[in-house]
């Protein structure tokens, strides 16, 4: 399949790179610095686990023009510059197929206001990585344990092209695609549980995973605002999903605690989450901003939220490390 990646960060690179490798004709557009790095050392990746480089053989341009014909277009990238590109996508009317793969708490409206909804998917790339220089450093699927991609129809079905999609992600080394229904639902899911929660208690301990994990408020207050941001979606009437999301609502805070104080010192966080934090905070107070806006629009109160808000403000002093002046509810929570 003809395919163009819109988006040369870390995710676009990668999906890129495991495109041509599973037999694809792949462009990869990028832009500046980015584009020429590209240019003199090629796609370069390094498996985050293991410190293995490879170099892969995509094309690289600078942009879609209205004539250029491709089967599909990924769009992986910041989802507040996504408008930017947006009248570039819709002037291409040679390109059927745009998978969006991107956090959006906002639904997707306004991509399909721009694009028609025939032409557009949407889903998640479930990776991570950070650029170091020219080098893309990722976590990815293996052979062994692939990572599921979840894409669907901004209606829930699954059409023909739908399966012609994923067929050619299913082609990528390391993944398997999963074809959802709700998958509106699982974005709004997804950043609920991170963006207006435990992103911002990330910003509250200096961007550092390990100090945040030995600083039990920011983390209980993280807790309490993942709840809620879930209560927010069923008052919307927006499904919980995946459904393992959902013991998120009812463990009890020192278990969630403990479960977390435990997750976040691993050596993974630094590359899954925390790279991307210190290198798009913009984006990150951009999906709050989205998700806050849905909260509004009930009548949930949301004070754990509204606390941890202000550390995507730089100017707001740190949370000092070992802070443990809440106490974790065991009922109640």
């Amino acid at each position: 399949m003809k395919t163009l990646v819109y988006g040369a960060g870390p995710l676009g690179s990668l999906f890129a790179a495991r495109l041509r490798e599973g037999g694809h004709d792949v462009s990869l557009l990028a832009r500046g610095q980015r584009l020429a790095d590209l240019r003199e050392h090629g796609l370069v990746l390094e498996d985050a686990a293991t410190g293995e480089q490879s170099v892969s053989p995509v094309n690289f341009v600078e942009h879609l023009a209205p004539d250029d014909a491709y089967e599909l277009v990924l769009v992986i990238m910041r989802k507040n510059k996504v408008s930017e590109i947006l009248p570039v996508l819709a002037a291409n009317r040679r390109t059927p197929n745009v998978l969006f793969l991107m956090n959006n708490a906002a639904g997707p409206g306004e991509l399909v206001g721009a694009l028609g909804q025939e032409r557009v998917l949407i889903g998640f790339p479930l990776s991570g990585g950070v650029r170091a220089g020219h080098v893309i450093r990722y976590l990815g699927g293996t052979q062994k344990r692939k990572m599921t991609i979840p894409i669907g129809e901004v209606d829930g079905r699954a059409t023909e092209r739908t399966h012609r999609v994923a067929d050619a992600l299913n082609s990528m080394p390391g993944y398997r695609v999963e074809i959802r229904a709700d998958m509106d639902a699982w974005l709004k899911t997804h950043v609920a549980l991170l963006m207006p929660s435990l992103v911002p208690a990330l910003y509250a301990a200096g961007t550092d995973n390990v100090r945040l994990a030995h600083t039990p408020d920011l983390i209980v207050l993280g807790i309490r605002a993942m709840r809620e941001g879930l209560r927010v979606l069923r008052v919307l009437g927006v499904p919980i999903t995946p459904a393992r999301i959902r013991r998120f609502e009812w463990l009890p805070e020192p278990i969630l605690l403990f479960v977390l104080q435990h997750t976040l010192v691993k050596d993974e966080m630094k590359v899954a989450v925390v790279g991307h934090a210190q290198a798009a905070p913009d984006e990150m107070r951009h999906l709050a901003d989205e998700f806050l806006g849905l909260a509004r629009s009930t009548s949930v109160p949301t004070p754990a939220i509204d606390r941890l808000y202000a550390y995507f403000d730089p100017a707001t002093p740190r949370m000092p490390v070992g802070s443990a002046t809440l106490r974790p509810r065991w009922l109640g929570a």
